[in-house]
């Protein structure tokens, strides 16, 4: 993984703890986006823990050079507490989760391996009001996009439903009586069709969804 953050003590202290898990690997640390974009090109890192108030750089256009640069990158933002309408703006660019300053050592780690697995996490005090906000906004600012607009399969349609509840991809092996690679290659599938980039996405996705069949315009 790769480390970017402008703090040295923080940059410093971020790498020692993650070093000193035996399951992870960190590739580099360094101060600034230049710097994380010269990196990124070298190791290729699957994920990468950027801190959001990063000197001389927005934080949501730091998270999209990185995405651009290597797709394949999980993305995890650091900050103090944001507001719902700046999350938001993290999931849109690319992020695929969230670690407040004052997490706990176990809840770095914890977050960094989830994320790695392929989850997105959210800390639970964002997670009611983003999730509320993303649903106002689309509805407001966005043609609705309806699942019925791509040829989502029957079992696609209740694996976005059971991700917009906030289930897990073994709670939703478990809830569909299907295998964890099943669940995989359905996120997979629904990622593709919609031109998304993260759980967080669909999730945005199915609720804008509910919400347009719910409260149609005109």
């Amino acid at each position: 993984m790769l480390i970017i953050d402008d703090n040295r003590l923080m940059r410093g202290g971020l790498r020692a703890l993650l070093k000193a898990q035996p399951d992870l690997q960190v590739a580099g640390a360094v101060a600034d986006l230049a710097a994380a974009l010269r990196r990124v090109a070298e190791v290729t890192p699957h994920v990468v823990l950027v801190d959001a108030g990063l000197g001389g750089c927005d934080g949501c256009r730091c998270v999209e050079q990185i995405h651009k640069s290597a797709p394949a990158a999980r993305v995890i933002v650091m900050d103090l507490l944001p507001a719902p309408e700046e999350v938001v703006g993290y999931v849109k660019a690319g992020a695929n989760g969230f670690l407040m300053k004052d997490a706990t050592v176990e809840d770095l780690v914890g977050t960094v391996r989830s994320v790695a697995r392929g989850e997105d996490v959210i800390p639970l005090v964002l997670t009611g009001t983003l999730l509320s906000h993303i649903a106002q906004d689309a509805v407001v600012h966005q043609r609705p996009e309806a699942a019925d607009a791509v040829r989502m399969t029957k079992r696609e349609q209740e694996v976005m439903q059971l991700i917009a509840e906030g289930f897990n991809n073994k709670a939703i092996a478990q809830r569909l009586g299907v295998a964890g690679d099943t669940v995989k290659s359905h996120v997979r599938n629904i990622l593709e069709k919609l031109t998304l980039h993260s759980r967080l996405a669909i999730a945005a996705h199915s609720r804008r969804s509910d919400a347009a069949r719910r409260h149609p315009s005109g």
